[in-house]
Order: C-alpha cells, then sequence, then structure tokens
C-alpha cells in the first residue's frame, strides 16, 4: 500500500483522535481488511462545489467529526477573512446518522471562530434552513443532509447570504480555504454549552416555521375555505414529519392522514429500500392507505424536505405515481394560469428550468408570455438566475426533473414543503371545478404535445467506478454518435468545452452556461439525450427526452415511450462495449 496511506492509517490510530475512532479503525488493520482500509485512506473526502458527502466512519475519505471539522474550519476562516463573522450562521440537519453530532460540532467550531450561529433545535427541512438565512440576515447556511441517499451516507451543504448554495466564485474560494486544513490540530472549537451560554449559538425553534408559513399563507391562490379533499403524507422518516402536515391543515386541508410508521424520524430508513420519492417502492405504504380511506392524492418528501413524490388516482381508481417532469409542469401550469385568472400575472416574469428538465414547461412558460431560462442541472443554478434577475424580473417558478421545486420566492432551494401545499391546493381547485388531476395533466398534453422523459443512472462505486465513468464521457465526446435509434444527431451541446455544434452546418458557437462535465445530443426529431456524471453520487445518469403531438394520449405515450426505451437501450449497448 502506497505510504501516504499508510501513514494516514497509522495517525488515525493515535490520539489526537477519539478512541471509538481508534479502536475502528485498528478493527479493520487486525482483520488485514487492505481494501476497506484503501476505501477509507485513499483520498480525502473532497469538499467540492456541493460541500462534502460520503460514507459515514472513521477515515479521511469518510464523513466523521474530523472531516466535518476541517471542512467547518475552512468556511470559517473564509467567513472571518470575508469579515462576516458578526452575521452569523444558520445550521440545519436531518433525521440521518450523526447528523444532529456534526451539526452540533460544526456550531461548536464556528463558535470557537468567534461566529455567531442560528442552530435548529429539531430537524430542519433543507428550504427551511434556505428561508432562515434570509429571514435573519445571515451570512451563510449549513445544512447536514445526504438528501435521498441510503443510510449509510451523510453531508454538509454551503449556502450563502441570498439562500442559495455557493456558486462561483465563491465556491473555489471556499474550497481553497478548506483544502488548507491539512490537520485535526487546525481546528478552533468551543464548548457547546459554554457557546449557548455566551449567545454565541442561538438554538432556532417553530417560530421559523410560523414566519415561514406566514408569508406562505400571503402567496397562496386559496381562501380560507376547508377542503372536502383527502390527503395522504408521508415524510420518508424525515424532516418533513411535523411541518408538512402543520402547514395543509393551518391553510384549510383538515383530512391530512400520515402514514404513521413512516413519521417517526430514523435515519436507517426502516420501512424503504431506499427514501426517495423518485422510487415507486418509497411510497407503497403511502398508496396503501390511499386505497382504504380512498385519498384524493399522495405526496411524499425525501428525509431533507426539498423533494416530493406524488400520486393519484386514474380513470379506474388505481393510483398512477407520475414522474418529476410531469409534477413541475402541472404545478407550472396551475400557478401561471391563476395568475392569468386572478389578473396577477406579471409582465416580467420568468420561470427557471434546468437543461435535462423537460421542454414542456418551456412551451407552457411561452404560452403565457413568460421569460424561460434554462440553466445547469443543480439547484444553485436556478437559485444564482433569482439572484441575478431579481432587480428586473418577477420570480414564479424554478424546477428540475429530480423532484425538486421552488413555487415561491423567499426561498432558494427546492421546497418540497411548498411544493406539498400548492399540489394540495391545485387538487382542491379541480376538485371546486369538477375536475381531475389526470385530467389536467391530459389537459396539458393535448395543448402543448405528450412529452415523454426516461432517466437511466448507471452506480459505478469506488475508484474502479470513478475511472468507468471517465471514460465512457470521454468516449462519446472523441466519438459523438452520428445517430441514435435511426434518427439523426443534429446538435452537439458540450457544457465542459462551452460549445454548441450544429453538425449538419459544421458551425460551432459558444454557450453561456459555466463548464461542467455534460454531453446533449439534439436528434432530426427535436429528441435530446444527456448524459451527465452525478456530482453528489458514485453515478452517471442519461436523460432521454421526446415529444409528439395529438390528441390520442394514451397512443402517444406507448409511441414517444417505445421510442425512449429503443434510445436508452442503443445507449447502454455502446456503454457496455467502452468499459468492459
Amino acid at each position: 500500500m502506497d505510504i501516504t496511506i499508510q501513514k494516514r492509517i497509522e495517525q488515525w490510530q493515535n490520539p489526537p483522535f477519539d478512541t471509538s475512532t481508534i479502536q475502528e479503525i485498528k478493527q479493520l488493520v487486525a482483520q488485514n481488511n487492505e481494501k476497506e482500509l484503501y476505501e477509507r485512506f485513499y483520498t480525502t473526502l473532497e469538499f467540492g462545489t456541493g460541500g462534502l458527502r460520503g460514507i459515514i466512519g472513521a477515515g479521511t475519505n469518510r464523513m466523521n467529526i474530523y472531516t466535518v471539522g476541517m471542512a467547518t474550519q475552512g468556511l470559517a476562516n473564509y467567513i472571518v477573512h470575508q469579515g462576516n463573522a458578526a452575521k452569523g450562521v444558520v445550521i440545519a440537519y436531518d433525521s440521518r446518522r450523526m447528523s444532529d453530532v456534526f451539526s452540533k460540532e460544526a456550531a461548536s467550531i464556528l463558535a470557537g471562530n468567534g461566529i455567531k450561529v442560528y442552530l435548529f433545535k429539531d430537524i430542519m427541512p433543507t428550504p427551511i434552513c434556505s428561508f432562515a438565512i434570509r429571514h435573519y440576515n445571515a451570512t451563510a447556511g449549513i445544512v447536514i443532509t445526504a438528501s435521498h441517499n441510503p443510510p449509510e451516507y451523510n453531508g454538509y451543504k454551503v449556502y450563502w447570504e441570498d439562500g442559495g448554495q455557493v456558486v462561483p466564485p465563491q465556491d473555489k474560494e471556499i474550497i481553497r480555504e478548506v483544502s488548507k486544513i491539512q490537520d485535526i490540530t487546525q481546528i478552533k472549537k468551543m464548548n457547546f454549552d459554554e457557546a449557548i451560554a455566551h449567545g454565541i449559538i442561538l438554538l432556532v425553534g417553530d417560530e421559523i416555521i410560523e414566519s415561514y408559513a406566514q408569508k406562505l399563507s400571503q402567496v397562496r391562490f386559496k381562501s380560507d375555505e376547508l377542503s372536502p379533499i383527502h390527503i395522504v403524507y408521508t415524510p420518508l422518516h424525515g424532516t418533513g414529519y411535523r411541518i408538512v402536515p402543520q402547514i395543509l391543515k393551518t391553510s384549510g386541508f383538515p383530512n391530512v392522514h400520515i402514514v404513521e410508521q413512516q413519521a417517526i424520524p430514523d435515519g436507517n430508513f426502516p420501512t424503504v429500500k431506499s427514501p426517495n420519492p423518485e422510487e415507486p417502492e418509497a411510497l407503497t405504504q403511502a398508496i396503501e392507505l390511499a386505497q382504504q380511506i380512498n385519498a384524493d392524492i399522495v405526496l411524499a418528501t425525501d428525509p431533507d424536505a426539498d423533494r416530493m413524490g406524488v400520486a393519484f388516482k386514474d380513470d379506474n381508481g388505481q393510483y398512477m405515481l407520475i414522474n418529476g417532469n410531469q409534477i413541475g409542469s402541472m404545478l407550472l401550469y396551475y400557478i401561471l394560469l391563476r395568475l392569468q385568472q386572478l389578473n396577477k400575472l406579471p409582465k416580467n416574469g420568468f420561470v427557471v428550468k434546468t437543461i435535462v428538465t423537460t421542454d414542456l414547461q418551456q412551451e407552457i412558460a411561452r404560452h403565457f408570455n413568460v421569460t424561460i431560462e434554462n440553466v445547469l442541472t443543480g439547484f444553485k443554478w436556478i437559485a444564482k438566475k433569482m439572484k441575478d434577475y431579481e432587480k428586473s424580473h418577477v420570480f414564479i417558478f424554478g424546477g428540475e426533473e429530480s423532484y425538486g421545486y421552488l413555487p415561491l420566492d423567499f426561498v432558494r432551494d427546492k421546497d418540497a414543503v411548498s411544493s406539498c401545499y400548492f399540489f394540495a391546493e391545485m387538487a382542491h381547485w379541480l376538485h371546486s371545478h369538477n375536475k381531475t388531476l389526470k385530467d389536467f395533466l391530459y389537459e396539458i398534453y393535448t395543448q402543448f404535445g405528450y412529452y415523454n422523459e426516461k432517466l437511466v443512472s448507471l452506480t459505478l462505486k469506488g475508484v474502479e467506478g470513478i475511472q468507468k465513468i471517465e471514460s465512457i464521457m470521454k468516449h462519446f465526446r472523441s466519438n459523438p454518435p452520428k445517430q441514435l435509434a435511426g434518427t439523426t444527431v443534429t446538435a452537439i451541446l458540450d457544457v465542459k468545452q462551452g460549445t454548441l455544434t450544429d453538425v449538419m452546418s459544421g458551425t460551432t458557437k459558444a454557450v453561456d452556461l459555466p463548464a461542467s462535465d455534460v454531453l446533449q445530443f439534439t436528434l432530426e426529431n427535436g429528441s435530446k439525450v444527456t448524459m451527465r456524471p452525478s456530482g453528489t453520487e458514485p453515478k452517471i445518469k442519461f436523460y432521454f427526452s421526446s415529444r409528439k403531438k395529438g390528441t390520442d394520449i394514451k397512443q402517444l405515450e406507448e409511441e414517444v415511450s417505445r421510442y425512449n426505451e429503443t434510445l436508452a437501450k442503443e445507449l447502454l449497448s455502446t456503454i457496455e462495449s467502452v468499459i468492459t
């Protein structure tokens, strides 16, 4: 094993590391578990543009109080250099393993650097942290979460004063400060209880939820009348367990039925394989409850309550799960329609979506004469566009295909709390007009065309996985396909190179997007195929999007779905030959 790795292993078996950490490493050494030791120490857990994310455990390449501590010290140094220590930092955490421990550690380190801290007393949704940063006029925020990742993961996300996750150039500046912290002896720390006693750490309670709810009540369309619709809600053992039912009930939805087993915060997520509302299996218990009580809609939020999943009844009374593009398109159309009906649609309104989110939303925005902007994948780019436009435009809606939406302007990250509210409100409004949610979705398709999107993720773990993902992207950059599923490729967007190539004419122009490892192929029939390595998980994602107009939605669904399947099958066959 490399001498640097051996040195790291040796260091972690001695003080100043704590006893349990030392024992964890010593046990692996005694077992001669070289593979596990290599994975834990071959690198240091990278503080990237999104912060930290990794498997919980001892080691330089794991989430633990030391890697969290060094990251926090680097962030603290950056904040002090900026002269913003007095404004403070908001810290929120989810129900995952060690989230409370990591949040207290971060708070104690910030306090040790003379930085005021607003720490939530209880687990709290990510969007509420974004809201609180603006509410308290703080300089930054930290959320301890790994979103919907498996139970063994945790993470650390950094936000700035606008309430959005950090973007260039600040992300790189913070990374530079974090990279300077090479040893745990560089960490400055104050006793947690002393910091509270001295008023450096302030514990935040439900008053922030009340402020958020008040602002939400000012932008909703529904009046105070009680709704007859029945809602099943599951927080999937996460942070939405109190706030989502509370918001719904105080907004006139008395019939909220919670999946009790999944309403208990638990970082082991015992009732699901994955606490991800994108996964149909995660909503199994919620749909079972919905069938028992004949509910109108099913709503689910992930552990940090920034993503939302939805199911509602089809024509046969069976519950249909809709995807992230469908949820976002329905919310967008509903909000724009209601604003128009109430004569409140702003002339300078704008909508933001990511480049892999359905172009149906582009069609909807244009129909209402609303500006729409396409940004890179990742909600931080939507937040950045909100900041860029806040003096000239009125934000209406932002969304991405991966079940994240923002239907209001006082939060700067995806927000499943307000999204749950607006989806419930939409169901209520349709019910009052004798329409179903399925009717509404099909009306949108009839008006704008049937859009079908397919996502395929390849999970490739470890060092070998990273190499395979790199080889896939390298292959398609140097050998772009001329055809896919028998259809000619007409344009290639290479976000890493910042170019858009017209294949037919051979001309290339620059694109105004930050550099990112993304390739997108546009086909002659308007279909798009996008490939993107995940920035937070050991995955590479492939997005397929196609469209066809007509009135027989069922037939269109079959045709376009089949075409996307063919696209995916062909592409994955090529990938198989690249990585084997």
